[in-house]
């Protein structure tokens, strides 16, 4: 519910997700061949997280376990503490509202006696539709309260202007993620829309749909999304952003889909502007003979079932069991639900995240820590920028470029620059289902704001609550948020530890800027190609070296298993790029450094990585995570640098340090 996706995969790549394992299998190996080598230059990794190892054994039935995920667990720690502390004090009127919200999510009693209370408003409205042409204006009330029915509407970049966004219409309106669940018939996928059937009953009836008319309504419900399915866009298509790319002026679109009133459906989200997105015109046209095709009684089943289903988390155990045995255990493979107190924290989150975030940066959010993040992150942006300048892969065209756009790029720490307006109706103790529409409520009205002119930096596509660093290449800012500014990532107590691991991620994330993938837009913010063949072929080429001295690994607990070089190559560039660049900047910052402290940049880069994985999960990320494993990131990159060596007193030749010929170099 309230969560439209983005159509276009432009925005975001965060960077804080990767998980990692236990030691490096051919450090191991060589250690043996190798006398008289120290555990630094033997598995940098075991030596530096040797503590960490040893106090957080895996958890019998956990998959994995790692220090950035303990960071994580932190941050909602601190959310929750945070809304305890609004629900018994707050302080001003944004914690007010979370403090009601919250508490009206913890009283499980009252939410039991609510039942379907809280949609009981919006079923009355369902219920009304009598005649064709008030469909669409239902359509448009469930979008206005955060429920996208029949299709998705949405804000994104305007890829012909960066800096402003425009409404997107995008296929959606279907209870099942793919629509080839529609169409497929094997044996899997007929068992998975015969439990889907069965759940669409079961919301339908505790709606209040008479016993008698469920299987007719459900057969109703399928029909519709059936039809959707049959003229929407596989999602490899859907994930193509330049296909998604259909500008329409808002009179043509009204004038060819009269029967959906187009016009006032955007004018009840309370968007102005004249340009939106229509990727998928078939679809658009199916929509709207439908309005006229399809019985009302059929509409009335559809919308029942839709604001039932996305509703349903925030409703009583009936709703919310009957969610959990679809969407939980039969799509998510989930086996039990999360405690109450985390599932009305993603309740929260969900429907007012940024007024939590606001909150969030306010309690915890250090104003001398902020300063330094933003300087240490300018640091690391000129070492980039320099070594752009010395460089010798690049050509003089595109080094220009790049020197302009990292001089351009902004930085943004802890919570986004420009606000939003948090006149929020007053939602009290009584409800949490109806807090969580008047929260979805307004968060709807914020994202419609940021269609037109000038708002497309209105917020971050992260939540300042949530750990993480990121490159917003439509934006062409570096975001940090106030969550992510704590250890391993940000450790004031340790501050010869600050560029090894913060400034080495905010150097992965600048380096988006004007990698492969940044290089597609340039310093006006306008889509072009700025590298020449040339440029590229030199990219792959370091690329193909980073895949190789990965691929040449064993996969961490998986005996006789190899990594695949493939599959983590993007991220690995990242790395040796974002290493290379904080070690730069920590050496300008800090000439006079100690051995020691220079010992500590490589310690807590390789701390970033500690982690314990089950077999079976080791298994499936060898198959699919983009990420190496923990002991791998830790020390690939550092195999690659003098610097380590020099610190440590590591020999060429030795696991921890490459010969200079087989060294790879990006910035250095």
């Amino acid at each position: 519910m309230m969560s439209t996706p983005r159509p276009l995969v432009l925005a975001l790549g965060l960077g804080l997700l990767a998980l990692v394992s236990a030691a490096d299998a051919d450090a191991q190996k060589k250690k043996s061949k190798a006398p008289a080598v120290s555990a630094q230059c033997s598995d940098f990794y075991a030596q530096a997280n040797a503590g960490w190892l040893k106090a957080n054994p895996l958890p019998a039935g956990a998959g994995a376990v790692s220090a950035l995920g303990q960071l994580s667990e932190l941050a909602l720690q601190q959310q929750r503490q945070l809304l305890d502390a609004a629900m018994a004090s707050p302080q001003n009127d944004v914690q007010a509202r979370l403090g009601d919200f919250w508490a009206s999510g913890l009283d499980e009693a009252a939410v039991e006696a609510d039942g379907s209370r809280p949609i009981a408003t919006l079923l009355s409205r369902i219920d009304a539709i009598k005649k064709a042409k008030d469909v669409p204006a239902t359509i448009a009330a469930l979008h206005q309260v955060g429920i996208p029915v029949a299709f998705n509407f949405a804000p994104d970049v305007d890829l012909k202007a960066l800096d402003r966004h425009i409404g997107y219409f995008m296929q959606g309106g279907m209870g099942l993620p793919d629509p080839a669940f529609y169409t497929r018939n094997d044996a899997d996928t007929q068992a998975v829309m015969a439990r889907y059937r069965a759940y669409v009953g079961q919301i339908l009836a505790l709606t209040g749909t008479p016993k008698e008319r469920v299987d007719a309504d459900t057969a109703a419900v399928i029909a519709i999304e059936t039809a959707l399915a049959g003229k929407s866009q596989s999602l490899t298509d859907l994930n193509n952003p330049f296909g998604n790319y259909a500008p329409v002026s808002v009179a043509d679109a009204s004038k060819r889909y009269r029967n959906l009133q187009l016009g006032q459906f955007l004018a009840a989200q309370g968007v102005k502007d004249d340009l939106v997105s229509m990727s998928n015109p078939a679809l658009f046209a199916e929509l709207d003979a439908m309005i006229g095709r399809i019985k009302p009684e059929q509409w009335r089943a559809y919308l029942r079932w839709r604001v039932g289903d996305a509703m349903a988390p925030y409703l009583s155990r009936g709703f919310r069991d009957a969610s959990f045995g679809f969407r939980g255990q039969v799509l998510e493979g989930r086996v039990a639900q999360a405690p109450r107190w985390q599932q009305v924290l993603d309740a929260v989150n969900t429907a007012a995240g940024p007024m939590l975030g606001r909150e969030y940066a306010a309690r915890y959010l250090d104003p001398d820590e902020r300063r330094q993040a933003g300087e240490i992150a300018d640091e690391v942006r000129q070492a980039l920028i320099a070594a752009v300048e010395r460089d010798g892969w690049l050509g003089a065209d595109a080094k220009a470029e790049a020197r302009a756009k990292l001089k351009a790029l902004k930085i943004e720490v802890g919570t986004p620059r420009r606000d939003l307006d948090y006149t929020v109706q007053p939602m009290g103790r009584g409800s949490f289902g109806g807090n969580m529409l008047i929260a979805s409520t307004w968060r709807h009205r914020e994202e419609m704001k940021r269609i037109g002119k000038g708002n497309a930096d209105r917020r971050w596509d992260v939540l300042p609550q949530q750990p993480a660093l990121a490159y917003d290449i439509a934006q062409n800012r570096l975001i940090a948020t106030a969550a992510v500014l704590q250890p391993p990532v940000f450790d004031t107590a340790r501050k010869d530890t600050l560029y090894g691991a913060y400034g080495a991620l905010v150097g992965t994330q600048l380096n988006r800027a004007i990698d492969a993938r940044g290089s597609r837009v340039d310093a006006r913010g306008e889509l072009r190609d700025w590298w020449s063949q040339a440029d590229r072929d030199a990219w792959t080429r370091l690329g193909d070296r980073v895949a190789a001295q990965y691929a040449s690994q064993e996969y961490p607990g998986l005996k006789g298993t190899r990594v695949d070089g493939t599959l983590v190559r993007d991220v690995a560039l990242a790395d040796q790029a974002g290493l290379e660049l904080a070690a730069d900047a920590y050496a300008r910052a800090n000439p006079q450094a100690n051995q020691a402290s220079k010992q500590a940049f490589f310690e807590a880069w390789s701390r970033l990585w500690a982690q314990q994985v089950a077999q079976n999960a080791a298994t499936e990320r060898q198959k699919t995570d983009i990420h190496a494993p923990g002991p791998l990131r830790s020390n690939v990159p550092l195999g690659n640098l003098p610097a380590f060596a020099d610190a440590f007193g590591c020999k060429a030749g030795q696991p921890m340090q490459r010969a200079e010929a087989d060294q790879v170099r990006i910035w250095r």
